[in-house]
This record gives structure tokens, C-alpha cells and sequence, in this order.
């Protein structure tokens, strides 16, 4: 019988089905991806007319902002439409829309909604960079996604939702509508809704004045508050822009708190010439155009004048919108009915508005406060001025002002790191102590107020009396760099400067009350900055824990770091609360433990006193928002230093909170007993002698009483460094 020849089944018949079985089943699976994607092509088309300005303007729902208390009761609106003004193609200038497609989508007029190209180039930067470094979205699909408030939905279901829609949207409106329905749509930040409201705001024209919250306003119902948006009877103002103007409002885009020009001037700056660079790259301005514009200034914070919001609280509530807008989308914020739970205590915070009017009611100075729980790393009260209609600018979270002895807890912290026992003794004299790593034989001269000196004094003894001798030395032996880190760590957000005059606290750029606020309060955890997931900055104070609505339900997680050991924390708190025992800021005691620091800069321009106790950190700062004005008469005929108007104050806002801590947990009223701590043995005054100059360059730290500085500012929020008197910490002051 003759062999049988090998067939190619035999064996194989089995794997070959399942291969054509497979074949069938991708073909099968590919034909329904395409007629999925036929019909989702089909069926969004009838998305297109709620894309219309108008439609999506009487769509819109009001989100709104509650405190944090039990009555749950509402602090603000978030009217976006009251501030909007919607305008035609013909009434934008050409600048804006260049400057816009020069940053944000530079081959809008060669893409038909969906740039693959632009796709793929954000794609390979992402990779090399490894995070997401550019965004690949055209300015269609940004129009689309914040018109049908989808910024919570970020699924590949919704970006091809998102992607079919700016298809056809390019087929339907021509690249003009589309362009002018986005710049319609955009939040520019302040309140500026919308491109003409925001020339209105930023370039001070024909301010847009909304009405605040009244009882016969539109506002109180869940629906926008119109069902037509503002149509202003003058000229609209969006059409005559210059280049520079144009190009800070297109950086604005990205980023409307990163690049605010109030309270980030320098980033707005960078990245307005960077859209300027494109501008003149792409060939939309000519070279003697870019050159001027990067001569142009910003605008200041008295020329940016924001819409007034519809809230019992303005600074914070438009502060908190900024914030809501970077992680929602101005969409969602203005127009999807969100719920925020914020973290303001509605008692607190009439306690600390009514603790300012009532120490500087018709006095001169105004004051901002800031105060945050240390458990929770929240904001429980804020007062960033006196009236917002007038003056808008917040100083509590952008008056970058000197904090003068108010900076030295970070001087004593990072001695106290490096091993510096509070007993140890130093000469407290004028002193000319060498600036390490200087080349020229630098000096830097300490003088106290009025010359007072106590011959010997231990750390302890110098922090409570703000000695600025004892303090310039101990600054430099343990090093500027390590200082200005340590405060980075504890949450300081401004760039510190090294100089030698920094360890008194005369820093290149000031800080804010929030700043310290939230660095005091990681000194009153001993060395743990909170923080939250809802945190505007990674790491950073909390203002709302909850938001609900459009479907989004997320509530913050509490995020703790330490920053520097316990037992370094157990003695600042010990050297801190002599402060107030004995030292700077006796009229700050409350009658339970707290500690903290005054601080007064030269010629008494700026007045500080931060501190704590076991709950909640406060810090107050005193002074003319307007710029830098010395307060040598206003208290009572005497300067205004930090022992003075903003220890006041602090003690009623602690004393109010105390009391409200009681009321609301009686069974604890008697678990917070004060810390003991050793008491500090008064200064006694001796006269040092005077030592002859040396032919040197110097860096002084002259007394309060020399005659002010004369420094160019560009705005009240950045003023040139100045040296500290050292919180007016003599012994014949107090303060």
C-alpha cells in the first residue's frame, strides 16, 4: 500500500478556522466602529444650534458658593452671565483675534476642526517630556467643549463627541463665527467673562458695573440671570486693542490665575511676550510693533477694574472663582449650577470684619486678614479690604508687602533645625557683621530701635523682644539659602530672596497675608504643612471641600507633609509664646496658649502680627493699599507698629473664634490647657557705643525714624525691598 501524502489539513484544520473566525469577527468589529462612529457623526449634528452663544447664554445655571456652617448659608453667585457682553465679528479687533490663533491654535485657518497634525506634535512632546506638555485641542474643540460645559466628562467617548462635533461645526459656521462664538465664551479672569468684558476690565474702558446681590435681582433664581445677554449702548471697546493688549488677553487664556497681571505680574509678562513672539513669527505684527509692545507696561491694579460679583463676600468669592475656573472650566462654573461648599466660617468672618472696622474706623490704614485651621489647612476667614467696589485689588492673597520682623520665626526655626539652644546668649549691640561669600568685603550693619541694646541676651529673650542684633547674626551663621527654603517649605509661594537684610525679613518682594498665614499655621502644627486635594496649589491652603452638581460630586482629601522635626516645633512654640507673655505682642494675649511674632518694616509703612494658638493660625497685616505711606501718628498720635493696631485686632478675631470654639464643643472647652512655658526676663536697656565705619560696602538696617525710601513701583503689590526695623522690637516701644 503506497504511503499516503500529507494534506495541508491535517493538523492545521482547526487553527485555520479560528483564523478565519477571527478575520470575520475584525471585520465585523471594524464595520461597527464605523457605523458607530457613523451615527455618533449623524446624531451630534443636532448639537449644533445649542452651540449658539445665545442658546447656551438662557441655558445656562448659576453655581453657587455656601459657607461652611450649618444653616449652609450662601455666600455668592456665580453670575457669569451679567458680566458678559456678547459681540459681532466686526466689533473684535484683528490684534486679538491674531494674538489668540498665534497661541492657542496656530494652523486654525488650514485645519477643519480636528488638527492631526497639531495632535501629533503634542503627542511627541508629551513622550519626550514625559507629562503633558502641550495640548492638542483646536479652537474649535475648545468652543465646542466649553459651550456644552463638558470639562468633568474627559473620556475618549467625549472627545470624539467632542471631535464630531468641531467637524461638523466647520462645515456648518464659517472660521470667523466660530472664532468670535469663542472669544464670546472665554473666562479671562477678574470677573471677565467674555472678550469685550474683559478690555472693559483689564484696560479700564467703560467699566461693566453689574448691580450686586438685591432681592429683586434676576440672580436669585436658578436660571442665568437674564434671557439676554448685556448689550452696552457704547462703542465696543474690544475693537480698538493694541498688539500687547491683545496678546496678555490670548495668555490669559491658558491660565487665568497663572497669568493674571494683578497677582502674578511676572508670569503675565513672559507668557504675553511669548504670545507676542508668535505673533511676530507668523508674521501678524511687524518687528517695530513687537519691540513696542514688550516695552508696553501691564496694566496695574488700579486700572483693572473687575465687575462686582454677586456676593456678600467679593474678595473671596472672586479669589475662589478663579480657582473653580482652572479645575471646572469657566462653563461649568458659570453655567452648570455647581453647589461649592466653601471653607469660610460666615462667624468668624463677621468677627474679623468687624474687629478691623472697629480698631481703624476712620483712622487712615486698612488691614487685611487671613485665617486658616491647622488641622485641616482651610481658610476660615478672609478680609482682603474694606470695600470692593473701590478698590478690588485683594490684598490678602496679592498686597506682596515687607514683613519686617514677621519673617524671623523662619530665622529662629532653621537655628533651632541646626542644633541652637534657646538659652544660648549672644551680643546684642550695633553690629557690622561680614556678608559671607562677598567678594568685596561687604558689611552689613544692625542697628535696634532707637539704639536700645541689652549688652547679653539668649535666644529666647531676643525673640521675644524682636532684637535685630542677636538676630542678623544668628541669620547669617546659619545661612540665607537654608532660611528662605525652610520658609518655602512651611508654604511661602514667593520667590525669597538672600540678601543679608532677609534674615530680619527685608526681602526683595514682599509677602502676602495668606502666605503667612498658612506658613504660621505649619509652625502651629509643629512642622506639618496641610494641605487638601482641593487645594488651588499642590500643597497649598484649602478654600472650598465639596462640589456637587452637572456631574460632579467631589469632596476634599486632607494631604499632610512634614516639614521639619516635632521637637524643633515644641521649642518655637515655647520662644513664639514668650512673644506674647512678655515680649512684642502683649496686647495680643488671650488668656489660653498662643504665640506668634509682630512685625513693623521702616518708617512704619507695613504692621504685621501672625500667630496661633491649638486651632486656628491668624495673620494680620496693617498699612495703605494704595503703596507704601509711613503711620507715624496713627495710633492715637503714636506710630502704628506691629504691637499695636494688629495685635488688636488679632486678639478680638482669636477671642471671637475662641468663643465660638466653646459654643460649639462645651466638652472640649477644658482640654486645650496653656502650654508653660519659661518666662522671659525683661530687656533692660543699655546704650552701645558707637563704633567707627569701615570703608566698606555696606548693607544697613537703619532705625524707623530715618527718612523713607523713595523706590519706583510699578504697583502697590510689588514693592521694592526695604529694611526692617525689626517689628519694633526695643524695649522702651513694646511693640
Amino acid at each position: 500500500m503506497p504511503p499516503t501524502t500529507p494534506t495541508l489539513f491535517n493538523g492545521d484544520g482547526p487553527k485555520l478556522k479560528k483564523l478565519r473566525l477571527g478575520f470575520i469577527l475584525l471585520g465585523l468589529s471594524l464595520l461597527a466602529m464605523v457605523s458607530t462612529l457613523f451615527g455618533m457623526l449623524m446624531a451630534v449634528s443636532s448639537d449644533l444650534p445649542a452651540l449658539e452663544n445665545q442658546t447656551e447664554f438662557r441655558k445656562a445655571k448659576n453655581s453657587v458658593l455656601i459657607a461652611d456652617d450649618k444653616g449652609s448659608s450662601e455666600i455668592a453667585k456665580l453670575t457669569g452671565n451679567q458680566n458678559r457682553i456678547l459681540v459681532e465679528e466686526s466689533e473684535i479687533s484683528p490684534n486679538i483675534k491674531n494674538a489668540v490663533i498665534a497661541i492657542e491654535d496656530v494652523r486654525y485657518y488650514d485645519h477643519e476642526g480636528v488638527d492631526y497634525k497639531g495632535i501629533a506634535r503634542a503627542l511627541g512632546q508629551d513622550v519626550l517630556q514625559r507629562r503633558a506638555a502641550q495640548g492638542g485641542s483646536t479652537i474649535t474643540q475648545q468652543f465646542v467643549k466649553n459651550a456644552l460645559v463638558a470639562q468633568g466628562n474627559r473620556s475618549v467617548l467625549q472627545k470624539l463627541r467632542e471631535s464630531s462635533l468641531a467637524y461638523h461645526l466647520e462645515r456648518k459656521w464659517t472660521k470667523q463665527k466660530i472664532l468670535t462664538q469663542y472669544l464670546n465664551s472665554i473666562y479671562f479672569g477678574n470677573g471677565a467673562y467674555g472678550v469685550e468684558s474683559a478690555v472693559r476690565t483689564y484696560f479700564g474702558r467703560n467699566r461693566v458695573d453689574t448691580p450686586a446681590s438685591s432681592g429683586d435681582s434676576a440672580a436669585t433664581t436658578d436660571e442665568a440671570s437674564a434671557d439676554e445677554p448685556t448689550q452696552d449702548v457704547d462703542a465696543r471697546e474690544a475693537l480698538s486693542v493694541s498688539p500687547a493688549e491683545a496678546a496678555l488677553l490670548a495668555g490669559i487664556i491658558a491660565s487665568p490665575t497663572g497669568y493674571d497681571p494683578v497677582q502674578n505680574p511676572r508670569s503675565a509678562k513672559a507668557r504675553r511676550d511669548i504670545v507676542l513672539a508668535r505673533m511676530l513669527e507668523e508674521k501678524m505684527i511687524s518687528r517695530a510693533q513687537y519691540d513696542d509692545s514688550l516695552r508696553e507696561a501691564l496694566p496695574s491694579e488700579d486700572e483693572v477694574n473687575p465687575p462686582r460679583p454677586d456676593s456678600d463676600q467679593p474678595y473671596y468669592s472672586s479669589w475662589l472663582t478663579q480657582q473653580l475656573v482652572e479645575r471646572y472650566g469657566s462653563g461649568r462654573v458659570f453655567g452648570g449650577g455647581l453647589k461649592v461648599r466653601t471653607t469660610l466660617d460666615s462667624e468668624l468672618q463677621t468677627a474679623a470684619e468687624k474687629a478691623i472696622s472697629g480698631s481703624l474706623s476712620g483712622v487712615g490704614p486698612s488691614a487685611s486678614l487671613v485665617a486658616i485651621e491647622n488641622k485641616t489647612g482651610e481658610i476660615k476667614a478672609m478680609v482682603g479690604g474694606t470695600d470692593f467696589g473701590k478698590r478690588p485689588f485683594n490684598i490678602a492673597t496679592a498686597g506682596h508687602r515687607q514683613p519686617g520682623s514677621a519673617f524671623k520665626p523662619f530665622t529662629l526655626i532653621t537655628a533651632l533645625g541646626q542644633g541652637v539652644s534657646p538659652d544660648q546668649t549672644f551680643e546684642s549691640r550695633r553690629k557690622e557683621l561680614r556678608v559671607p561669600s562677598s567678594d568685596k568685603n561687604e558689611r552689613f550693619i544692625v542697628k535696634n530701635y532707637e539704639d536700645e541694646y541689652s549688652g547679653v541676651s539668649s535666644l529666647s529673650a531676643a525673640t521675644a523682644q524682636s532684637d535685630n542684633s542677636v538676630y542678623a547674626e544668628l541669620g547669617l551663621d546659619v545661612g540665607t539659602k537654608r532660611i528662605a527654603r525652610l520658609a518655602k517649605q512651611t508654604g511661602i509661594r514667593t520667590d525669597i530672596s538672600t540678601n543679608p537684610a532677609m534674615t530680619l525679613g527685608g526681602l526683595k518682594e514682599g509677602l502676602t497675608p495668606l502666605e503667612m498665614a498658612y506658613a504660621y499655621s505649619t509652625i502651629a502644627n509643629k512642622g506639618v504643612r496641610v494641605s487638601g486635594s482641593l487645594a488651588a496649589e499642590k500643597g497649598g491652603p484649602v478654600a472650598f471641600e465639596e462640589v456637587n452638581g452637572d456631574g460632579t460630586d467631589e469632596k476634599n482629601e486632607r494631604r499632610a507633609k512634614r516639614v521639619f522635626p516635632e521637637a524643633v516645633g515644641e521649642s518655637a512654640h515655647q520662644l513664639l509664646a514668650g512673644v506674647i507673655q512678655g515680649g512684642t505682642g502683649k496686647s495680643a494675649a488671650v488668656g489660653e496658649f498662643a504665640a506668634g511674632k509682630t512685625g513693623t518694616t521702616e518708617n512704619y509703612g507695613d504692621a504685621w502680627f501672625a500667630g496661633f494658638n491649638k486651632e486656628i493660625t491668624i495673620a494680620v497685616w496693617v498699612g495703605y493699599p494704595e503703596g507704601l505711606k509711613p503711620m507715624l501718628t496713627e495710633y492715637g498720635g503714636s506710630p502704628v507698629a506691629g504691637g499695636t493696631y494688629p495685635t488688636d485686632i488679632w486678639r478680638k478675631v482669636m477671642e471671637a473664634w475662641i468663643a465660638l470654639r466653646d459654643e460649639r464643643n462645651p466638652d472640649k472647652s477644658t482640654e486645650d490647657a496653656p502650654v508653660q512655658t519659661a518666662p522671659v526676663a525683661p530687656v533692660v536697656p543699655e546704650q552701645a557705643p558707637v563704633e567707627p565705619q569701615q570703608a566698606a560696602p555696606e548693607q544697613q538696617a537703619p532705625p524707623p525714624e530715618a527718612p523713607p525710601q523713595q523706590v519706583p513701583q510699578q504697583a502697590p503689590a510689588q514693592q521694592a525691598p526695604q529694611t526692617p526695623s525689626g517689628g519694633g522690637g526695643g524695649a522702651q516701644s513694646g511693640q
